[in-house]
């Protein structure tokens, strides 16, 4: 069993950037592959970026492909998004979630375990 909680979200002005945080508890960490969703109001959660458990791989979405990183550092249990060149369409609620390894990343049923989301807002 995992349990995340996600932070590091707020209001930054377009063109900025924001990290995002996402700490879990439990054990086996480094087996999860760890994945960003985000809602934006109005929309349904969609896929932003997933890293597998060694952090050897990773994939986004083509809308924050060259703008979003993700990472991780097992030792700390903890998984990052870092944000660049933030848009106003990047305004949503960030979850972060976690699931088992197999499989493809980048669709919300196949992940077992989510933060509460933390707000990200981009004024124009």
């Amino acid at each position: 069993h995992v349990q995340l909680v996600d932070s590091g979200g707020g209001l930054v002005q377009a063109g900025g950037s924001v990290r995002l945080s996402c700490a879990a508890s439990g054990r086996s960490f480094s087996t999860y592959v760890m994945g960003w969703f985000r809602q934006a109001p109005g929309k349904e959660r969609e896929f932003v970026a997933a890293i597998t458990g060694s952090g050897s791989s990773t994939y986004y979405a083509v809308s924050v492909k060259g703008r979003f990183t993700i990472s991780r550092d097992n030792a700390k249990k903890t998984v990052y998004l870092q944000m660049n060149s933030l848009k106003p369409e990047d305004t949503a609620v960030y979850y972060c979630a976690a699931k088992s390894p197999g499989g493809g990343v980048n669709k919300e049923y196949e992940y077992d375990y989510w933060g509460q989301g933390t707000q990200v807002t981009v004024s124009s």
